[in-house]
């Protein structure tokens, strides 16, 4: 089995779109008005309209209804991506902070109000977990 990606679906492609490419600096492949996908070295992250939806399953996914999932970026410098994103992410959740794992991470929620986290490694252990 290969993890292929994760899908948000949302009432509005182009508006999350942008927004994981301001997060992220990864250029979204926008391959219809309802599904687009930001594709970087190590996961996927999908966008999907909810006209989508029917075509899985009628009433299967809700946009802006999570809250129990985080999607999570590894960033070479968190504090720096903290620093870039003030002024465009609405609400900070967590600012910048170790966590006891040895990743210093920061805490924010998209425009549909799905959390995101970025986090770097600082700890030597945490360092080496993430080397590959």
């Amino acid at each position: 089995m290969h993890f292929a990606s994760t899908r948000i679906i949302t009432a509005d492609v182009a508006r999350l779109a942008d927004f994981y490419e301001r997060v992220t600096g990864v250029r979204a492949n926008r391959y219809t008005e309802d599904f687009a996908e930001l594709v970087t070295d190590s996961a996927t992250l999908a966008i999907g309209s909810t006209r989508t939806v029917p075509m899985f399953a009628p009433d299967s996914a809700e946009p802006a209804a999570n809250r129990s999932v985080i999607i999570e970026f590894f960033v070479e410098d968190v504090d720096s991506a903290h620093r870039d994103l003030s002024g465009y992410v609405e609400e900070f959740v967590k600012e910048p902070t170790t966590m006891p794992w040895g990743n210093r991470a920061l805490l924010f929620r998209d425009p549909d109000g799905n959390l995101v986290n970025l986090f770097t490694p600082v700890t030597p252990e945490a360092i080496e977990r993430f080397a590959r």
